[in-house]
């Protein structure tokens, strides 16, 4: 693991941009930046439409080290390039950004008011070539509907599980147990989930850390003592469909915590703006992620 991008990611100001839209949340994400379905055709057209926006993000001037302290990438991102660089070490090298890489691969049905990951057979590979590329860290997301115990167990456990084979292979896991904003009883999700988190923490050996990326608590600084923990590398919280005003008033009440905010962060960008308006706009949506993350 490369201590300098731990070292970053560990004490840096700054936040986690995510630019992991897959393949169900790409047309969204493009419809949103104005670029409408009628404009592609087919899933390689839409990638290039997605990856063209995510280029023209990470080349900005507005996009840099000093205020985002990481990127999560999509698969198919890892393996194109940015200005004529593989994607990974175009962020580190030219950006100072550390690389991140989404390795889940989508959602299983919900059961016991949760939605597990779906299986990973080809994980390993897949870690293995995001070393090769130079990737520091992954992301994995699961998510939970309601409070139900079994369920919010049964999610924690498998994200541990599949940190740990991330561990092993020298990469650092972002374990993400998304909890759903429009859940009835957020709140008491959130307090098993802690409960559940605090004991497998705890349970790690001693040469074990890993990230959290959590749902913005219902309870102002609720995540306390995750933050705390001598485990845990870094709390970072996701928009979850809030916008980006609500999400960064609601972030700047739990201190400790950090954006990794998605949807949020492209607000307000479009296909449609000159390279000034884009970058002006990008630069206001940075620095207002970036003050709502070091308050």
């Amino acid at each position: 693991m490369n201590q300098e991008q731990l070292d970053k990611v560990t004490t840096g100001k700054g936040f986690i941009a995510a630019l992991d839209q897959s393949g169900g949340s790409t047309p969204k994400a493009l419809k949103l930046y104005g670029v409408e379905e009628t404009a592609y055709q087919g899933d390689a057209e839409m990638f290039d439409q997605v990856h063209a926006m995510r280029s023209r993000i990470v080349a900005s001037p507005a996009f840099n080290g000093q205020r985002v302290l990481g990127a999560i990438l999509f698969e198919m991102t890892m393996d194109r390039q940015f200005e004529g660089r593989d994607a990974a070490t175009y962020l580190w090298a030219n950006k100072q950004v550390v690389p991140f890489l989404k390795v889940d691969k989508g959602l299983a049905d919900e059961a016991d008011g949760v939605q597990l990951m779906k299986a990973m057979p080809e994980l390993d590979a897949l870690l293995k070539r995001a070393v090769a590329k130079g990737i520091f860290g992954t992301k994995m997301r699961s998510v939970v509907n309601t409070a139900n115990a079994k369920g919010i167990d049964a999610v924690v456990a498998q994200q541990f599980v599949v940190g740990k084979q991330i561990l092993a292979a020298g990469l650092m896991p972002i374990i993400e147990p998304e909890v759903n904003i429009k859940a009835t009883d957020k709140k008491e999700a959130e307090a098993l989930l802690k409960a559940a988190l605090l004991k497998a923490l705890d349970a790690l050996g001693a040469d074990q850390k890993v990230m959290l990326k959590l749902s913005i608590p219902t309870v102002d600084g609720f995540y306390a003592e995750l933050v705390a923990h001598p485990k845990v590398v870094r709390v970072v919280a996701l928009s979850g469909g809030y916008s980006r005003d609500d999400s960064n008033a609601m972030l700047a009440k739990n201190p400790g915590v950090i954006a990794s905010f998605s949807r949020a962060l492209t607000e307000g960008l479009s296909a449609q703006q000159s390279d000034a308006d884009f970058n002006a706009a990008l630069d206001k949506a940075i620095e207002s992620i970036y003050q709502a993350s070091n308050t």
